[in-house]
């Protein structure tokens, strides 16, 4: 009769969907405007210049996603572990990592800017002074950006999705604001726009800081031995790695497509290909927002074996990131030259190339899709290593070998098809290893996905919160385990554990219930959206005694406050 029907995990991944999408949005929005407005202002050639830098600002990525989301990925499967000492030890070792690091890059970026500008300039050395004023200001910020978006992932992890948009969202409006005013009104040049962008993490992160006063943060900052920091650090680094690797990858890919491209195309290819990274940005809101809702809803339910959970939320976002990569692919194939008149393209030399690249990079965007979402994926089951190799391929080792070989042959063309062709042959080696998998492990793995699915031990239900379901579900799962000499107790406990969630909340929509059968044991897996209330804890404002009849009869019970949900394990020994 109460057979799982998903509401729980379908409200959940909207709860953190739509806010984790405009925080997406916000960044990546105000991103492409941010082009636009200095395209506006200072010409389409300028986005040369911007392209050129574009390795470094990739690479301050790869450092606050390795640290900052693999952080919050195993923050969040301790807490579904019931070991909040340990998911504040992750916290504490990110955060703090991650502002020396910031302070670190910018010190050393200032002290070198100009070597560093000549480096990136390898093939247009006439860039140089442009590059060297857009680098300087933009790296004075990097220390307010890594502590803004390493603390939004933990922010969201714990429950609080809203705050990360609203800070990043002030961040970006702050840094198209300014653009303006630097570069129109103080004359700053290509440096004003990225002054205004380092204003923008300046003000940020002061916004975001807002969370350490929230009574309902979960996440406290601990004291730790210089061993156990640096062993926590490198669990981080490994966690996060796999995923964060595709911005190392983008950063040595970006480097040396704009060197091929400053050899057979000259400045009208930088320009071309500045306006194709930047298009990205649009397909990026609903890649990014979908893949970090996802990472931290499938890292906790498939840590808690709860396979079916797993596969609804993956096959959810499988299909959100295919229908926008392929409505974006079709818009900018017909009619690329929306984007030029963005993007005030006037020069002869520029229009054909840029339109001739944005129809052939297009194409690229619903494989993009794809490897993006399963490289996070990978990560979020801790199959790191698949991960590692998907985006090393992807993002490096198959759009850099086929850009040297084509260009060789076709030119500039060349050099747009390798995008598209990385990402097909990406996926046929996904494809080929699923199958390879599910042949090794006797189809206990299966599906693209390679996820385990839940046997015939394992019995879901879901019920509204109500006392009549509660007791009615109690009932059911002792006909289930009749033959089971703990069914009584199951029951029992399920009952206790129910009315107590319903007695404990003025409504409760949904409450999800799995029961486990091990053959020693028989574990109950119970999640709900009410108050906060850890069952192992004596709480002398109960008018009831449902909790302790429930830890009488448990083995044991433990307890986490896990993506803003009520996780309750009960052990019954059989």
């Amino acid at each position: 009769m109460y057979e799982r029907n998903y509401e729980l995990l379908r409200s959940k991944f909207s709860e953190f969907f739509l806010p984790t999408l405009f925080t997406s949005m916000a960044g990546n929005i105000c991103l492409f405007v941010d082009g636009l407005i200095v395209s506006f202002l200072l010409g389409a050639g300028n986005l040369s210049a911007i392209q050129i830098v574009a390795p470094v600002a990739t690479f301050v990525n790869l450092i606050y996603w390795m640290i900052g989301l693999g952080g919050s990925v195993l923050c969040s499967v301790a807490k579904a572990e019931f070991d909040s000492d340990k998911s504040n030890g992750y916290f504490t070792v990110a955060i703090m990592s991650l502002l020396a690091i910031g302070i670190l890059i910018a010190v050393f970026g200032l002290a070198f800017s100009g070597s560093i500008a000549k480096f990136l300039c390898a093939s247009q050395s006439a860039l140089i002074p442009d590059v060297n004023s857009y680098f300087v200001s933009l790296i004075i910020g990097m220390p307010f950006l890594c502590y803004m978006m390493s603390l939004s992932y933990f922010i969201r992890a714990d429950g609080i999705p809203t705050l990360p948009f609203r800070a990043i969202l002030l961040a970006n409006i702050i840094n198209i604001c300014f653009d303006v005013i630097y570069i129109k009104f103080f004359a700053l040049g290509i440096g004003g726009a990225a002054l205004a962008s380092s204003t923008g993490f300046l003000m940020g992160s002061i916004f975001i800081s807002y969370y350490f006063i929230k009574s309902e943060r979960t996440l406290q900052f601990i004291k730790l031995k210089v061993g156990k920091f640096f062993n926590y650090l490198k669990e981080i680094v490994t966690s996060g790695f796999s995923s964060s690797s595709t911005q190392l990858y983008l950063t040595l890919k970006l480097f040396i497509i704009n060197i091929l491209l400053g050899i057979y195309v000259g400045k009208s290819g930088l320009v071309a290909f500045g306006i194709c990274y930047n298009s990205l940005f649009i397909l990026y809101i609903f890649l990014i927002g979908t893949a970090q809702t996802m990472s931290p809803i499938v890292s906790v339910y498939f840590k808690e074996e709860d396979f079916s959970g797993v596969d609804y939320v993956i096959h959810r976002s499988l299909k959100i990131v295919l229908v926008s990569s392929l409505a974006l692919s079709l818009l900018f194939i017909v009619y690329p030259q929306s984007l030029l008149m963005l993007y005030s393209v006037k020069n002869p030399a520029d229009v054909p190339v840029v339109l001739n690249a944005l129809r052939i990079f297009a194409i690229s965007y619903v494989g993009t899709a794809i490897t993006f979402l399963y490289t996070f994926y990978s990560q979020a089951i801790q199959k790191n290593q698949l991960s590692t190799i998907i985006s090393l391929l992807e993002g490096l080792v198959l759009p850099i070998g086929f850009a040297v070989a084509l260009s060789f042959v076709f030119g500039g063309n060349g050099i747009w098809i390798s995008f598209a062709l990385a990402e097909i042959f990406t996926i046929v080696f996904i494809f080929v290893y699923s199958k390879y998998i599910n042949k090794k492990t006797d189809g206990e793995y299966s599906g693209f996905f390679i996820n385990k699915h839940n046997d015939d031990n394992v019995f879901e239900h879901t019920i509204k919160g109500n006392i009549e379901e509660a007791v009615n579900l109690s009932r059911e799962v002792q006909d289930y385990l009749k033959d089971n000499k703990s069914s009584t107790l199951v029951s029992l406990a399920i009952e206790e554990m129910l009315v107590n969630i319903i007695n404990s909340n003025d409504e409760v929509d949904t409450i999800d219930v799995i029961v486990r059968d091990n053959g020693d044991e028989i574990l109950i897996s119970i999640k709900d959206t009410g108050i906060d209330f850890n069952p192992v804890i004596e709480n002398d404002n109960l008018e009831f005694d449902n909790i302790s009849v429930l830890n009488k009869i448990a083995e044991k019970i433990d307890y986490s406050r896990v993506l803003g949900l009520n996780s309750t394990v009960i052990t019954i020994k059989n």
